[in-house]
C-alpha cells in the first residue's frame, strides 16, 4: 500500500468530493478515483459510501481514517527527522505536554536549561488525556511527555508502559472563582449542604479529576459542591470562571496573572490546595544522541 493512497483517502474524507480531493492531490479525477478504488480493494472493504451527497464514510471508512491520520503523521515526523539528520543537524526532541504546561511552564524551563532550540513541542498532544501520552511514547510518536502527577498516594487508571521519569518541577491545584457584581467572590469554600457551590469539575476518571477527588476525601472538613460541568482542559475552565460560572481548582501557574489583576480570586485558603509534581517521562526503547544528552543533563530525581 502506498502512502499517497492514505493521503488521498484523508483528502477525500475532508472534502467529501472526488473532484475537489483530486485537485488537492494534484491529479485528474479519473486517476484519483482509480487510486481510491485500489485502496478499497487492498483493504478488502468499502470505505466510501458513494450513494450519499455529499459523500460519506462507511463505518469501516471512519475507523480507517483514524489509522490513516496516525500513519501519515508518523511518516511526516520520520521524514522531517531524516532530513534533519541528512542536513547534518542533531535530531530535535519531540515533547508532548498539556496546553497549560506548554503555555505556563515549558518556555521558561527550556530557556533555563538552554535547550529551547533543541526541543520541539508536539502540538497534536495538547488535547490528549493522560493515557494518550504513554501510548505515544511507546510507539515513538514523541520522545518525552510532561505530565501533572499527584504527590499524594492516589490510584490512577493509567498505564505508563514501563516509562521512567524525572521530576522537573512542582505545581498545585488551587481553588479559584470570579467576583460578583457586588465585588464578592462568586463562591467560597466549603459551601453548605443547603447551598452547595457551583463547581466546574474535571472528568471523574481523568488524572486531575481522580487526584482532586482523592485529595478532598482525605480532608477532615467537607466541601459542598454541585457539579455544573466536567471539562478536561484548564484553559477552558478558566475562561468560564472569568464569566462568573462558579469555582474550580486550576494549576496555580495558569491563574497567577488573573489573580494579580483581579480577574479571579481564591475560593479558599491553602488548606484546599492540591500538591502536584511535574513529571517528565521517557520510554526505555527510545534512544538517540540528542535525547540521551538532554536526559543526562537533567537534575537527578526519582524514576
Amino acid at each position: 500500500m502506498e502512502i499517497r493512497w492514505l493521503e488521498d483517502f484523508i483528502a477525500l474524507a475532508r472534502t467529501r468530493h472526488f473532484s475537489r480531493a483530486a485537485d488537492e492531490q494534484h491529479v485528474t479525477q479519473p486517476t484519483f478515483s482509480r487510486r481510491i478504488k485500489l485502496l478499497e480493494e487492498e483493504m478488502g472493504v468499502t470505505l466510501i459510501n458513494r450513494q450519499t451527497l455529499p459523500l460519506s464514510l462507511t463505518p469501516a471508512g471512519e475507523e480507517f481514517l483514524t489509522l490513516c491520520e496516525q500513519v501519515t503523521e508518523r511518516v511526516r515526523l520520520t521524514r522531517d527527522r531524516v532530513r534533519e539528520i541528512n542536513a547534518g543537524q542533531q535530531r530535535r526532541i519531540m515533547l508532548a505536554a498539556p496546553q497549560s504546561l506548554l503555555a505556563h511552564f515549558v518556555p521558561e524551563w527550556l530557556v533555563a536549561s538552554g535547550w529551547q532550540t533543541r526541543v520541539q513541542p508536539y502540538l497534536r498532544a495538547t488535547g490528549w488525556v493522560a493515557n494518550d501520552y504513554f501510548q505515544a511514547l511507546a510507539r515513538a510518536e514523541c520522545d518525552l511527555a510532561l505530565c501533572y502527577w499527584p504527590t499524594e498516594r492516589c490510584e490512577l487508571d493509567i498505564d505508563t508502559g514501563n516509562s521512567f521519569y524525572r521530576v522537573v518541577g512542582h505545581e498545585r491545584l488551587i481553588p479559584v472563582t470570579a467576583f460578583t457584581a457586588n465585588g464578592e467572590p462568586c463562591a467560597t469554600l466549603p459551601g453548605s449542604r443547603q447551598a452547595p457551590l457551583p463547581w466546574l469539575a474535571y472528568p471523574k476518571r481523568s488524572l486531575l479529576g481522580t487526584v482532586l477527588k482523592n485529595h478532598l476525601a482525605r480532608l477532615p472538613h467537607s466541601a459542598f459542591l454541585n457539579v455544573q460541568s466536567e471539562i478536561s482542559y484548564a484553559v477552558s475552565i478558566k475562561e468560564l470562571l472569568a464569566l462568573g460560572y462558579g469555582m474550580a481548582w486550576l494549576p496555580e501557574r495558569t491563574v497567577q496573572a488573573a489573580l494579580a489583576d483581579g480577574t479571579l480570586v481564591r475560593a479558599g485558603d491553602g488548606r484546599w490546595d492540591v500538591p502536584l509534581e511535574l513529571r517528565l517521562y521517557r520510554h526505555p526503547s527510545q534512544h538517540h544522541a540528542g535525547l540521551d544528552t538532554f536526559w543526562s543533563e537533567l537534575p537527578s530525581s526519582r524514576s
